[in-house]
């Protein structure tokens, strides 16, 4: 029985540390759906990261004082409900309190799952569920997001996971005699903790901006995007074999993880264009690092560390405090750069339009319908579309007006990836760091 619980456990874990990103492809239709700006559509992010993060450590320290497996029941229940709250928000204020529900409930089913999966497979496995559930949710979030997004709504991304949460309820609670907590006996490890920290800053990067990057400025479907940042996930999947094959040390492979999703930021900072396939080496890059990292770091802060809870709240809360922190870095210099984008933009599109072979009366109908989308689009990437569409030209100018429809989003393109660029190489920044809290040698004890 606890065995057949056990999979159902690390399912409702992964949907958890999945909720940290699983939005991130679902954005920009929120955005639009609920008709507000791209700085206050980021806390739908923010608000579950920051109370996650911030509510691990109590959550863990809590737990003593109850039972394991209603400990879990009522954070997964609670899960549920503000999943199906999330699916129902109105408003960008209701979406952004149910998240913050969602993420009490989520820290409380987090910790409760980790001394539940522990009872059901052993220390090691339980263990290794635990945190290989976590990598892959927070790996496969946005891919997950995206899709649903493209073939539902939004909302779906929501829906889906309210019956896998009300199964999971009863499944912790039939874990009669899950483990006691040990009294507490260590401190917390601050060296992998301040790493996992860092490096998950740095991913907001590429879990975050080169979504928007994607779907905003280079006007890609969610389910395109989707398709494009799996390999991120992927990636991830194929580091932990490869370590195995090659067996570096611990210190060895953490090390080369930040060095490689440095390198990979680094190299979305400096993509020379919009066609998706520049994007994939770069991916690569960040998916063969997480899998190198984000596991072997929470083993590392958790090892033979007393109660598991306790650390285990502290390394939930270093990676949801990093994603708050790197978002708290990026958000602005990317609205900055984008803001500052759109004055040469709109010069750009002024001069391709007079440039363009139409007659005089269409270049005006033009700029009048660019005008009004550009006005009515402020603030984002303007999908200029709607104003084509809008235009009644004779047959013989449309050919040209096609054209410069093309023209023009080639530059809206180049404007958006030269926007984001800043805070790609600032993500890459934020890695490097990382790699100097793994190399800088540690202080050995005095004899």
């Amino acid at each position: 029985m606890r065995r057949a619980v056990g999979p159902l456990l690390a399912v409702t874990v992964a949907l958890v540390l999945a909720d940290s990103a699983v939005v991130t492809l679902a954005l920009p239709a929120i955005l639009r759906h609920l008709d507000t700006t791209v700085g206050q559509v980021a806390w739908v992010l923010i608000a579950f990261n920051l109370v996650l993060g911030l509510a691990a450590v109590p959550t863990a320290i809590g737990f003593a004082r109850a039972q394991p497996r209603v400990f879990a029941a009522v954070g997964i229940a609670v899960f549920a409900g503000a999943s199906a709250w999330c699916a129902m928000a109105g408003s960008i204020e209701s979406l952004v309190i149910a998240r913050c529900v969602q993420a009490l409930g989520g820290a409380l089913a987090l910790v409760g799952c980790l001394e539940l999966l522990v009872a059901a497979y052993g220390e090691r496995r339980g263990v290794t569920a635990w945190v290989t559930a976590g990598v892959v949710g927070t790996a496969t979030g946005p891919v997950a997001g995206g899709l649903l997004t493209e073939a539902f709504s939004w909302q779906a991304i929501f829906v889906v996971q309210v019956p896998f949460a009300v199964l999971a309820v009863p499944a912790a609670l039939s874990m009669s005699h899950a483990a006691v907590p040990a009294p507490d006996r260590h401190r917390p490890a601050i060296r992998p903790n301040l790493t996992l920290a860092l490096l998950s800053a740095a991913l907001t990067a590429a879990l975050f901006l080169l979504v928007l990057l994607l779907v905003e400025g280079w006007q890609r479907s969610p389910s395109t995007a989707a398709v494009t940042v799996s390999v991120v996930p992927l990636a991830a999947l194929l580091a932990r074999p490869l370590a195995r094959v090659l067996g570096p040390p611990p210190e060895v492979e953490v090390a080369a993880g930040c060095f490689l999703i440095a390198g990979g930021l680094a190299g979305l900072g400096l993509l020379p264009s919009a066609d998706l396939a520049w994007t994939i080496a770069p991916q690569a890059l960040v998916g063969l690092g997480l899998g190198l990292t984000a596991d072997r770091l929470t083993a590392q802060a958790m090892e033979l560390r007393l109660p598991r809870a306790h650390h285990a709240g502290w390394t939930i809360g270093a990676r949801h405090v990093g994603v708050v922190v790197g978002l708290a870095i990026l958000t602005p210099v990317f609205t900055a750069d984008l803001q500052d984008a759109q004055v040469p933009a709109q010069e750009a599109i002024t001069a391709l339009v007079l440039d363009a072979p139409l007659l005089p009366d269409d270049k005006v109908k033009v700029a009048e319908a660019l005008g009004r989308e550009l006005s009515a689009q402020r603030g984002r990437v303007p999908d200029l579309h709607r104003a084509f569409a809008s235009l009644d030209l004779a047959p013989g100018e449309r050919p040209a007006a096609a054209r410069l429809e093309r023209d023009l989003d080639e530059q809206l393109e180049r404007a958006a990836t030269r926007a984001f660029r800043d805070s790609f190489v600032i993500g890459a920044g934020l890695a490097l760091l990382a790699l100097l809290t793994v190399a800088i040698p540690r202080r050995r004890p005095a004899r």
